[in-house]
């Protein structure tokens, strides 16, 4: 059966595969990685210089510090992207520019979301009678 120009059996293969990949340890993954905003100091990741020591061990800061900093680096890379093909720079297409442009856009306004959480949260703690 054809739904919506997906063959059911293609749909059937696919929860098969996510029921396999839910049955796996969870590992060193992180939601930032499933938005490409993973790789070194990503979120779940130690960062700094006491990062070999210990993989089990990451603090709020450290994670918090990493994950500003992918956003951050994704930005600057976006720009830098921006400013070559703008400059007519022949090793860089339009098509990566808008490509690392959005991912920039996309986990800044993921950034932003934490943030807004983040802050609704102090204050539905602050705001509780104790």
């Amino acid at each position: 059966m054809n739904i919506g120009g997906i063959d059911s059996s293609r749909i059937e293969a696919m929860m098969a595969q996510l029921k396999a990949a839910a049955q796996k340890p969870a590992g060193p993954a992180s939601p930032a990685d499933a938005l490409g905003m993973g790789g070194i100091g990503g979120i779940g990741k130690p960062v700094g210089p006491d990062a070999a020591e210990s993989s089990s061990k990451v603090s709020f800061s450290d994670a918090l510090k990493g994950a500003l900093q992918n956003v951050s680096n994704a930005q600057n890379q976006a720009d830098d992207m921006g400013k070559k093909f703008a400059a007519g720079d022949d090793s860089v297409s339009l098509s990566d520019t808008m490509i690392a442009m959005q991912k920039a856009s996309i986990s800044f306004q993921a950034t932003v979301q934490v943030r807004n959480k983040l802050v609704s949260a102090y204050h539905d703690i602050m705001n509780m009678q104790v």
